[in-house]
């Protein structure tokens, strides 16, 4: 099969240059601002976009993305609206990729079959779910894959050589590079380290990796971009839609304009990186 997620890291590949992944939270601060801050995020330069399913419980994320799943919640966010915002966002943009990220209880509430036919419906090309292991890819990842969904795993500075052929083995799409061990929003990690595990990890796949936790400003985007297939930036996009927001929820400003803003300033930090050849 061949996603907007293949076709478009392999245009970029050719071009040179890494992808710049945004994630938004699907619903946050509420269903149509958050409609308007993802049709915004193409046009501000983002590649890839990683579309958020507010849970209850998550457990990777840090405050930032934990806030935002409550604010969404609290505005009567569901799994269902996020695949209509997708939906939606599908009628004047039929080639950005879009990544549905969380976790599997709203999945499997919702029933795999039933979630994999809407997804699919919607134009969704990937999933993120984080706490499904390899050793569950019965669950989710072989009927995503069966459905055309490309089924995106993480791996972290603690999967070791021996583990990655494991957690490699029904990935597609790209890699997810966690660069760092513990949750969302935490400080970035050291770049020379991260640029080693990229290496590493390229040795066993033939995937693009992307690189995310952490990376909130052009400078950093450029560095990463240096040596990752792709960039990805969550919780500073988060925090840039929490920023306009008053005590009680109320836009002190377009939540929209804050994030193409940063957005931009991202794009061309991740413009300004040039992907090293292949040794």
């Amino acid at each position: 099969m061949t996603t907007r997620i293949d076709r478009r890291m392999a245009r970029l590949k050719g071009e040179g240059r890494p992808a710049l992944v945004t994630y938004i939270m699907g619903g946050d601060p509420d269903y149509a601002t958050s409609l308007s801050i993802m049709k915004a995020l193409p046009r501000s330069g983002s590649d890839v976009i990683e579309l958020g399913m507010p849970f209850s419980d998550p457990m990777a994320d840090g405050p930032a993305i934990q806030a935002a799943g409550l604010r969404a919640l609290k505005a009567g966010q569901t799994l269902r609206k996020t695949l209509d915002m997708a939906a939606e966002f599908r009628k004047s943009d039929d080639e950005t990729p879009i990544v549905m990220m969380g976790y599997y209880n709203p999945i499997y509430i919702y029933g795999v079959d039933r979630f994999l036919a809407d997804a699919k419906t919607a134009g969704i090309d990937g999933l993120i779910v984080v706490d499904l292991p390899p050793e569950m890819d019965e669950e989710l990842c072989i009927p995503a894959l069966k459905a055309g969904i490309n089924f995106i795993r993480l791996a972290t500075p603690t999967t070791d050589d021996k583990r990655l052929p494991k957690v490699l083995e029904n990935t597609s799409g790209f890699v997810y590079y966690v660069s760092m061990t513990g949750i969302t929003g935490s400080a970035l990690a050291d770049t020379s380290k991260v640029a080693t595990a990229v290496k590493r990890i390229k040795g066993h796949t033939d995937l693009p990796v992307c690189v995310g936790f952490g990376v909130k400003t052009a400078e950093q985007a450029r560095t990463i971009g240096a040596s990752a297939d792709g960039v990805v930036v969550g919780t500073a996009i988060v925090n840039a839609i929490a920023n306009v927001l008053g005590p009680k929820g109320e836009k002190t400003a377009d939540p929209a304009d804050a994030v193409a803003t940063l957005v931009s300033g991202l794009a061309a930090g991740v413009r300004a990186a040039r992907l090293a050849p292949a040794e």
